[in-house]
């Protein structure tokens, strides 16, 4: 994913709110560096010159937690250049965090108290990943 961004890519879904640049695709190694082998099956997709779409399934291991999750997400893209400019995806927070964090998560994922933890440790984890401070644009 990291090669298909232009250098001024935004990035948003439920957990990764808006990194840009740098730390869009430094997030994509980041979460494929995690453990076990993740996988993402491809769906659907649908593109032209300016705008894109897919709907994929990702499997991988959540680090936090160790737990499998499964994670159903449609995605829609905007291109310049033949690169990606603009990457939304959206899917259930309160399913992922289900999968993700279990108990607390069948709770609690309906939450914005849970779901602001979840992005305040995911944006803190890229910081750290990237060695740049939160919140800082790549």
């Amino acid at each position: 994913m990291a090669a298909c961004y232009a250098l001024h890519v935004r990035f948003s879904d439920p957990v990764f709110t808006d990194p840009r640049g740098d730390r869009a695709g430094a997030m994509w190694r980041m979460l494929t560096e995690g453990p076990g082998e993740p996988r993402v099956q491809l769906l659907e997709h649908e593109a032209d010159q300016a705008r894109g779409s897919a709907h994929w399934r990702a499997h991988y291991t959540f680090t936090e937690t160790g737990r499998p999750v499964v994670n159903d997400i449609p995605a829609s893209f905007r291109f310049e250049d033949g690169l990606i400019v603009e990457h939304r995806d959206r899917f259930s927070f309160h399913r992922w965090a289900r999968h993700a964090l279990g108990p607390v998560g069948l709770l609690l994922g309906w939450t914005p108290l849970l779901r602001a933890a979840v992005r305040r440790k995911a944006a803190s984890r890229l910081a750290k990943f990237t060695g740049t401070p939160d919140g800082q644009h790549g």
